[in-house]
Order: C-alpha cells, then structure tokens, then sequence
C-alpha cells in the first residue's frame, strides 16, 4: 500500500486518552434511564436493555479477562476518524489480553449477515492509524431491522467466538445497534452490542453526546474551502457565491462554517421552518442583502446554505410528509415511470399540497416526487438548492432593478460541498476523540455491557481530563414515523435557536451581511501551537462557554 508523506508522519502521532482510560478501570452506575419520549412504548419495546444507568469510568485495579474476541462494522457514510476508532478499540482489546482478537465485517452491516469479515491485525491496523476514510474494511447502508439477519450474524459472531460487536454509525445505525442489542439478550444469546456515535452532520448528540466524530473534521475542511472562496470573492469582487453545505435534517455545519468563516448569510433551517418563511421569504432574505451591498458597490458575496433547507419551509415540509405517505402505498410502488408517478401524486394529495406542488420550478417538484433514499425520504441531497435560490434571487432583483429599487449587478456560482469532507484525515481532535471513543468500547465490553453507547464527555478541556463512561442507547429514543409506520429511532439533535452557538451566530449576521469581515481558516494543521491544532469546534466553544 503506498502511503504519502503526510500519512507516514501522522502514523506516528499517538493520539491521547483520557486520564481514566490510561490504566483499569472501575465503573460506576448512576441513576436508571428513561426515553426521552414515548416511555412507555419504548420500555415494551426494549424490555431488556431499557432503563439501564449511564457509566463513568474511573482509575481502578487491575482485572485478569480470559481471552475473548471482538467483531466491528463501519456503518453509512464516512467520517472522518473511523480508522481511529477501530485502532483505539484494537489498541484497548489486546490491552485486556495479548491474545484477544478483532474481526472487522467487510463493506457495513452486510457483512455480518453474509459472513464476509477479515481479522485485523497489527500489521494492517498500523497502515491506517491517524488516517481519513471507511476503507480498512469498507462500509455499506444495510439495515439491520429483520429476525433472519439477526440469526444469519449470530451464526458467524458464534463460529469466531466473538463477545461483542462494535458498531460505528449515525442515528440510523445506532437504532440499529439497539434493537440487535435487545434480541441477542432477549436470545440470552451472550453477545453484547456497543454503538459508536458518526456523523458528520453533526445531528447525533444530546445531552450525553457531545459531539459526533467526524464533524470537527469535516467542518474545518469545508471552512478552508469556503474561505479560499471568499478570498477569491474578494479579489475578484463579481460574484455571489452559492454554496450548499452537508446537512440534511439539521444545520450544525452551516452554523459552525458561518462561525468560523463570517460569511455574508448564511441560512439556517430551523430558523426558517420556526419563522414560518415560505420560499419567497428565504429569497426576498437574500435578494435585500445583495441589494444592500450594491449599494456600497459591493457586488459579491457568499452564501451558506444547508442541503436539507427545503424541507424546514413550512408548505414544503407538509408536501413532502404527504408525498412520503402517498409514495409508501403498495398502488404506488408498482409505478416504474417517472412521469407516470408524478401523475399519481398529483392525484393523491391534498389540494393544498397540490397547489404548493404545481408552484415549484418542474425540476425540483419532479426531484420531491420521485427519488427516494433507503429511509424513504427525499433525497435533498439531489435538489440543486443552490442553484434554485440563486435562480430565484435573480429574478427578484431583476423586477426590482426595472422599479428602480435595485442598483448593482448579479452574477453568481454555485458550489455543493460534501464528499469533499468525509474522508479528510482527521484533526487532533477527532484523531484523539475517535481513539478514546474506541477504547472506551473495549471497557465497556470488558464491564459486560451491552445495548449502550460509547461516550466521551468534557471535550473542551485537555484529552486527559476528559471523560469516558457509556449511556444506554434507549435513553435516546422515540417514536417516529418512517416509511408510513410508527419506528423506535434515536432522536436527531436540531440547531437550538436558544442554544450560545445560534445565538453568537445571530448577534453578528447582520455586521457580516453589510461589510466584508471574512475569515480564512486555513488547512487543518496537524503539527505546531495548540492554540492552532487542537482547537474544538466554535459550536462546542460556545456550548461550554469557553
């Protein structure tokens, strides 16, 4: 495998752990749990592994463990420090026993049911350490949810003699992890299963999960992007740009790009559904800021928006909840043809929603009644939002411009920053947050946990005194409509408009919007001052007041 320079230097790095996790460990229970909603169907639900105490980790005395294996899957998309997590978890498995073994499951949660795995060794683990990707042992987006796949991955967990399995997902899978945790122990099948919390979206997080691996990463990489934009913006001074940002159902990494970076506007989907804003409004937002601009003959710009920005505007909101239900019936199913099926909604919905459906541009109408990701949702991802408001501004500003309300000139390009930040290396941060991440799941197996979640808290301050410890999966879960049906599923963590980050955010958009105050990030930088490699999100700053 050939490797560049950078990837054999911070193969050296070894990232920091906790004070607790540096030698045994004792854990210590708090009080039971509870959902944060639907308690009571939750506990039917989840009878075995509902209710449990979160754990905290402190110094303790050593435990001899007889050898034990462990198996690990790489689950949805990929974020940054993924490798570090399965190289924490190796380094914290061999740290119990020399002989115990990791198995990682090639390409998600398929592998398990197809028995496609490989042991990882240290001569492989050593060739990925400190590196960015999923591509150690690959990653895929099968569900767990059926009896059969359960009892198709109990087979191969028994002929490898594994004990646990670890699972590193979102949301999605981590509701996954809980529902497989809760039919192996209802089995009394003595497997136990350990979630790790990715994204890069940063949507799952709560008030036991800080912050999702990855983020801090992918947002440091798509704040250098959008700086070396706006330097180009400043220079060239001509053109608004429009740049679409990762961020489906929440909008943490616009808010934590427009943080670090000061752009002129940045749009922020929670504010927009919790305004009521219809699309016109989002528009006339925009088109008054380039207006107020022009007029101090600033014809550039920048402007952040969040990819799932369209499904927080009320009308559209409502549409595509009934375009999901409608789309969800065996009838529409059987449609094969695009027009056909567009035909069908229109038949189907109410006429409310007809009407909010027929006043969109025909792309992006087409684009809600059609496309459906795994989950059963629109794929906002496909929906050039970018493009769409860019469109709109310019023809606002043109019916202003022949008013005699609007001066300058508009020109605009559109960016979608995504792939761009799954797979960078990741910063001292996530490197040294996803190894405490996976070290800590080796206690938790070690402490014959199942059904939780492996947590690292106080991440503002110095690694060691940081926290590590495990919170029941359960105590995140709710009900939730998925597909036309009522589903268990971990709550998504929404930007807080009363939250410090939001609140920072909005005291100084205004002074961002009418002058120019960009800031320039810069790479990630790995080597030198603290104070410029170890930094934390500003989102995670503000939060802990710091």
């Amino acid at each position: 495998m050939a490797i560049s320079n950078l990837q054999k230097a911070r193969a050296a790095y070894q990232p920091k752990l906790p004070k607790a996790l540096q030698g045994p460990v004792k854990a210590v229970e708090g009080a039971a749990t509870q959902s944060v909603g639907n308690q009571d169907e939750i506990k039917e639900l989840f009878p075995n592994t509902y209710g449990m105490p979160v754990i905290t980790f402190e110094p303790g005395e050593p435990v001899a463990l007889p050898p034990f294996n462990v198996g690990i899957i790489l689950s949805g998309g990929q974020a940054p420090g993924g490798h570090n997590v399965i190289s924490g978890l190796f380094d914290g498995v061999k740290s119990l026993n020399p002989a115990n073994k990791l198995y990682g499951f090639i390409l998600g949660p398929g592998g398990l049911v197809d028995h496609n795995y490989m042991e990882i060794t240290s001569e492989i683990m050593d060739q990925y350490r400190n590196t960015g990707g999923f591509d150690i042992i690959g990653s895929g987006r099968t569900k767990l949810e059926e009896e059969d796949q359960f009892e198709k991955g109990i087979q191969i967990l028994r002929e490898l003699n594994i004990k646990a399995l670890v699972i590193i997902g979102g949301d999605d899978s981590n509701t996954n992890a809980c529902v497989l945790a809760e039919y192996y122990a209802a089995k009394k099948y003595g497997v136990q299963v350990i979630g790790c919390p990715k994204t890069i979206d940063g949507d799952l997080k709560n008030e036991q999960i800080e912050t999702s691996f990855g983020f801090d990463t992918a947002c440091k990489t798509y704040s250098e992007l959008i700086g070396n934009i706006q330097r180009d913006c400043n220079s060239a001074r001509k053109y608004w740009h429009f740049i679409k940002l990762m961020g489906r159902s929440a909008s943490h990494i616009a808010l934590e790009c427009a943080l670090q970076c000061q752009p002129n506007i940045c749009l922020i989907s929670e504010e927009v559904e919790a305004k009521a804003m219809s699309l016109d409004d989002v528009v006339t937002y925009i088109a008054e800021a380039v207006s107020a601009r022009a007029k101090d003959g600033n014809n550039f710009g920048t402007v952040l928006i969040p990819e799932g920005i369209i499904e927080f505007i009320p009308a559209i909101k409502k549409l595509i909840a009934e375009l999901n239900d409608v789309l969800a019936t065996p009838e529409a199913q059987t449609i094969n043809n695009g027009n056909e099926q567009i035909e069908f909604v229109k038949q189907h919905i109410s006429a409310g929603n007809l009407t909010t459906f027929n006043s969109l541009p025909a792309d992006v109408a087409a684009q809600l009644a059609l496309d459906r990701d795994p989950h059963g949702n629109v794929q906002v991802s496909l929906i050039e939002t970018e493009k769409l408001l860019s469109r709109m501004v310019a023809d606002k500003l043109a019916v202003w411009k022949k008013e005699g309300k609007y001066v300058g000139k508009f020109g605009s390009q559109h960016h979608f920053f995504g792939y761009e930040g799954r797979c960078a290396a990741p910063s001292n941060y996530d490197a040294d947050y996803c190894y405490s991440l996976g070290y800590n799941a080796s206690r938790l197996i070690a402490n014959d946990k199942t059904g939780y979640m492996s947590v690292i808290k106080n991440t503002t301050a110095p690694a060691a005194e940081w926290i590590a410890g495990g919170v029941p999966i359960t105590m995140m879960m709710n009900l939730e409509k998925r597909n036309g049906k009522m589903k268990p599923v971990i709550r998504k963590a929404l930007v807080e408009l009363d939250g410090a980050p939001f609140k920072f955010f909005a005291a100084n958009r205004e002074k961002w919007a009418k002058e120019t105050e960009y800031v320039y990030p810069g790479p990630i930088q790995y080597w030198g001052p603290t104070e410029v490699c170890d930094q934390t999100t500003k989102t995670l700053q503000l939060e802990q007041a710091k």
